[in-house]
């Protein structure tokens, strides 16, 4: 699949039409689909008649969108007006949006054709893409491997050339983790930077729409067309859009980039020398490697889960068979109603909300959730003190490579901890991005990480678009 760039450019200039970009990307999901299982339901008729209209546009000389013919797979928890969101749960099995997301119309606004929507983890809970009602994603490098989570399946569908642009969305990493178990680029702009409008909410103060694509030109691309300020959005930002696009171009000479103390202690050495020699590379391009200590940062795993498991539980009452969601009307009583009506829940599901309503309750919010909250700010603040010695901060993106499906199954402490590097940046509303940075012996990808602060997006598409050149 050619990146973003290649096909605007081709399809504005008449070398290829939009329908024969679309075409290629449903054919190459109606060959791979099967066995990765990255899409859970496409659109090809829509689709085509899209391309088809972009086409006749561009025909009648007429001014196309940045993003004109690009095939787009977005996830299952981003509305579209009359077509399903599911969130990949029975819960809502049959829900069809009757409103699209803003990103979704900034996206059409843009000539985007989106194709279908991707596999994610039910109702994004989960870090390796094995809890959706529609079955496991697996990872397109090894078909006996998870792509990660929660949103693997965007994440495979572009490592797989299905399309080169997937919207997921990052509550703890999930779009960063599974870009580097697939070994692609996956970008979480600060909080409010883009609409979570028409976003079925997770944890409202952590959710962030995310990119994945090829190259970290794509991304950049991409957050031009998707940021700013939305009126239906009160959390999103006010402040302009630079262009992205234009300032990743510049040199990183003289750019200080921290490395976060005690962060590589315990990483395999695979993971560690990779990580090390990105470093070396940065250096190599005129950056200078600082030390810096985010003293808080170990707390941030568990804080993330009380935090976000509270939002969670808060979040999922509204899923109680009366208003809309599964429903069941064979129960006699209220109390019948929500046990046969909540039911349809998974299990991971289930264990978020059940820990995030003990976390709330009188006799432990104090010592639970406000604690969390307090550490949440500790952690803010150790990033903040961090940027005033350096431009950006370098990490690991996760611990391991891609782990084998299954293979956590009574241990489920390991997968979430696939997010120890990741869910800081939700905890500290940084901006994020991960990017290939080699592989382990197995030829399992490995994801480098670079954080920014909130508003300073083009900093980080920099160092990685001038790292990825470096490569």
């Amino acid at each position: 699949m050619k990146t973003i760039f290649d096909i605007t450019q081709s399809v504005k200039d008449g070398s290829v039409t939009a329908r024969e970009v679309v075409l290629e990307s449903l054919r190459r999901i109606k060959e791979l689909n099967p066995q990765i299982n990255a899409f859970v339901e496409t659109w090809p008729e829509e689709a085509l008649q899209r391309a088809d209209e972009i086409d006749a546009r561009r025909n009648r000389g007429e001014k196309l969108g940045p993003l004109a013919g690009v095939p787009v797979g977005i996830k299952d928890n981003i509305l579209y007006k009359g077509h399903k969101a599911t969130c990949c749960s029975k819960m809502l099995a049959n829900y069809v949006a009757p409103y699209s997301a803003s990103v979704v119309e900034k996206l059409l606004a843009a000539d985007a054709v989106i194709v279908g929507r991707t596999n994610m983890d039910e109702f994004a809970m989960g870090s390796s893409n094995q809890t959706s009602v529609y079955g496991p994603v697996h990872n397109p490098v090894d078909f006996d491997r998870v792509p990660g989570g929660s949103s693997g399946g965007s994440a495979a569908a572009v490592a797989a050339g299905m399309v080169p642009l997937a919207l997921g969305t990052d509550t703890g990493g999930s779009v960063r983790q599974p870009a580097a178990f697939c070994g692609v680029v996956g970008i979480k702009p600060g909080y409010g930077r883009i609409s979570r409008y028409g976003v079925v909410a997770f944890s409202s103060s952590a959710d962030q729409v995310g990119v994945l694509t090829n190259d970290v030109s794509s991304a950049a691309l991409a957050l031009e067309v998707l940021c700013g300020r939305d009126e239906n959005d009160s959390t999103s930002l006010e402040d302009a859009v630079p262009p992205f696009t234009d300032k990743i171009h510049q040199d990183i000479k003289g750019l200080k980039v921290g490395m976060p103390k005690g962060f590589l202690d315990d990483l395999g050495e695979e993971v560690k020398e990779k990580i090390l020699s990105a470093a070396q590379t940065l250096q190599n391009l005129g950056a200078e490697i600082v030390e810096v200590d985010v003293p808080h940062a170990k707390y941030s795993a568990p804080c993330y889960y009380i935090i976000t498991s509270a939002e969670a539980s808060s979040n999922l009452a509204r899923f109680d068979g009366l208003r809309y969601g599964y429903n069941d009307l064979s129960a006699t009583d209220l109390n019948a109603s929500y046990e046969l009506n909540r039911a349809p829940f998974g299990e991971e599901v289930k264990k978020r909300i059940i820990i995030g309503a003990t976390a709330l309750k009188a006799e432990n919010y104090k010592e639970c959730y406000l604690q969390a909250a307090k550490v949440r700010e500790l952690i803010k603040q150790d990033f903040a003190k961090a940027f005033e010695q350096v431009d950006v901060i370098l990490t690991p993106t996760s611990p391991t490579t891609a782990f084998r499906l299954g293979e956590h199954k009574d241990n489920p402490l390991a997968v979430y901890l696939a997010d120890l590097y990741t869910c800081q940046g939700n905890i500290g509303g940084l901006a994020g991005i991960s990017v290939p940075c080699g592989e382990d012996k197995l030829g399992l990808p490995i994801g480098l990480q670079f954080y920014g602060p909130i508003l300073q997006e083009e900093k980080i598409l920099n160092v990685a678009y001038q790292f990825e050149k470096a490569l």
